[in-house]
């Protein structure tokens, strides 16, 4: 038995721990973002991706120094799907941060939920799998919530500014379902802290690129805040990974939606934002959906793992 399979195992019997760390990994996310949004008007986007991405770095390393992570934890040998994935997850983190200076963020949190409704299409085109009728009628019924969750901006007319947001924040919902989707298929060979190493690593090296191009000297207060804004992403990276050694996947699932109250709180105090009714009403549908979707894949599961032992191979 694996090193792997050991921490899923002895995990299993610790659902709550999982639990705990996916909602710190949803606080750590928020608070990132609150920081975004409100240095968003400030500095250019790719100086608050570079931010983003250096400073993920710090918490990662300390984690790889304290579990003395081997070079064979990091040793690959699909560096094209590392590259597909970096690719994936560059392009959810800009447009993300994008979307943050057009819309509040509770409004970018609700619209991020429908990277599962994208997950079920892509993993049947790209992936292969027998999606059924449930799953596509659950996606159906989670666009109708994103469709009432983005009618207020579209009744907007402010030189097109909130439809700029709302392709942003879409782009980030698609690009992070891609990501989803690629980790799926690499965590059967790759390690966890190896693609969040490498991605890490890719987006810092890309934002870098920009920097020639548009670069603003902080003062003393927004360097403090661009440095805390990478190492929560950092934290709630390696809180939503750590998460998978405790509980299952579907479990888990269900607490993604714990952002909302944490992107509520943090918009209402720092930005005096609170969301539309529309994007309360929507979002519920939008949630609804991915919690019957996390259900069904739970199901599933479970009925290939009857079968595992009904006919074993």
């Amino acid at each position: 038995m694996t090193g792997a399979q050991v921490a899923r195992d002895s995990g299993a019997a610790r659902p709550f721990v999982g639990i705990a760390l996916k909602i710190a990994a949803t606080f750590s996310f928020s608070l990132m973002a609150a920081i975004a949004r409100g240095l968003g008007d400030a500095y250019p986007l790719g100086q608050i991706v570079f931010f983003r991405a250096s400073f993920a770095l710090v918490p990662i390393a300390a984690l790889m120094f304290f579990s003395r992570t081997s070079l064979a934890e990091l040793t690959t040998e699909r560096p094209l799907a590392h590259v597909l994935r970096s690719i994936a997850g560059i392009g959810a983190m800009f447009s993300y941060f994008a979307a943050l200076a057009y819309l509040p963020l509770a409004d970018v949190t609700a619209i991020g939920f429908a990277s599962p409704l994208f997950v079920v299409a892509l993993a049947a085109i790209v992936l292969g799998e027998h999606v059924h009728v449930y799953r596509w009628s659950a996606v159906a019924v989670g666009f109708v919530g994103v469709l009432i969750m983005v009618s207020p901006h579209l009744q907007q007319s402010e030189a097109g500014t909130p439809m700029i947001g709302l392709i942003c924040a879409f782009a980030a919902a698609i690009f992070t379902a891609f990501a989803m989707v690629a980790i799926r298929r690499m965590s059967a060979t790759e390690s966890a802290i190896a693609i969040a190493l490498y991605f890490q690593l890719t987006c810092m090296a890309v934002s870098l690129a920009t920097l020639p191009f548009a670069w603003v000297a902080p003062n003393a207060r927004d360097l403090t805040l661009l440095v805390l804004m990478g190492i929560m992403g950092g934290f709630g990276q390696l809180f939503m990974t750590n998460g998978f050694r405790f509980a299952q996947a579907s479990v888990l699932a269900n607490f993604d939606y714990a952002a909302m109250v944490w992107a509520i709180l943090f918009g209402w105090l720092f930005f005096s934002e609170l969301p539309a009714r529309a994007v309360y009403v929507g979002a519920a549908i939008v949630i609804a959906s991915g919690v019957f979707i996390a259900w069904r894949e739970r199901q599933l599961g479970i009925e290939r793992a009857a079968e595992r032992v009904v006919k074993p191979i």
